[in-house]
């Protein structure tokens, strides 16, 4: 049983919670005008790493067939059958009775929520097969993260929360239309849909930048409803804005040998990064 369990972490990554994690503790700390509370914090953490165990666990089930003909995703342990599929839908489970039981410990709202969170974040693994916007899904899956953070905190949904929410959103569309750039043939060949496969590769690519020009204006936006922010902030977000030139710079049409480098480690910097100024202009005497 250990064994199963060590594969499915693996097979989820669970360290690439990094790339929405951020997003909740910036919300959380914005939200708490400073330093929000320890216990909070903490469930808020059992919170992420719940749903985000329980939705890559449903598509990684939902997926499965299509994963045991690409040859970028055969190894996984559904498809190489290192782990069967009860074992799959037992984690799915007790990973979505703790991101429950762990958002009732927030207050009453977040609780109510719980159940409308997950379904959104499931519902992005069918949503390839009908619409090559999928991405946009992935978008709103993500951009939970700061809004429910709000909510843990000050049990309301804000303007500001939106805000950061939107940015989240756009910001993943920009990636998760680069990371797709690698499965073009096989999603058009399996009747899966994207951006890539809808439009090529090149018009994806623009479609792509401009996705992260809009999150680096809503970043901008979110500086006027919260006065607390200041130069630290801004500071962050210019250097944001360079990374993702960067990052878009590592990527050509008839080069995307680089992809995975600019979707994982440029994009974990930029998360943790934007965390830290923001953290920083929060507490910021």
């Amino acid at each position: 049983m250990l064994a199963k369990l060590l594969a499915i972490f693996t097979d989820i990554k669970i360290q690439h919670t990094v790339f929405a994690l951020p997003f909740a503790v910036m919300s959380a700390f914005i939200a708490a005008e400073g330093m929000p509370e320890l216990e909070k914090m903490l469930w808020i953490l059992v919170c992420m790493v719940g749903a985000r165990s329980a939705a890559m666990a449903f598509n990684r089930i939902m997926d499965a067939r299509f994963d045991v003909k690409n040859p970028r995703t055969q190894d996984r342990a559904l498809p190489s059958g290192r782990v069967d599929v009860k074992s799959y839908w037992l984690f799915l489970i007790v990973s979505s009775a703790i991101f429950i039981f762990a958002a009732g410990m927030l207050n009453p709202l977040a609780l109510y929520l719980s159940p409308m969170a997950l379904g959104i974040v499931f519902f992005y693994s069918l949503t390839k097969r009908f619409t090559a916007y999928s991405h946009f899904w992935l978008g709103l899956a993500i951009s939970i993260a700061p809004v429910g953070a709000w909510v843990a905190i000050r049990e309301e949904i804000s303007f500001v929360s939106l805000l950061l929410g939107a940015a989240v959103v756009f910001w993943l569309v920009g990636f998760d239309i680069l990371y797709s750039c690698m499965d073009v043939n096989f999603d058009r060949d399996s009747g899966l849909q994207s951006i890539p496969q809808k439009f090529g590769v090149e018009n994806a690519l623009r479609i792509s930048f401009v996705s992260h020009g809009l999150m680096i204006l809503f970043l901008l936006i979110l500086l006027q409803p919260v006065n607390d922010l200041g130069i630290l902030y801004l500071v962050g977000v210019v250097i944001v804005a360079c990374l993702l030139a960067y990052e878009h710079s590592l990527v050509r049409p008839d080069d995307l040998s680089k992809i995975n480098v600019a979707f994982f480690n440029m994009n974990g910097i930029i998360s943790i990064g934007l965390m830290v100024f923001v953290v920083a202009d929060c507490v910021w005497i």
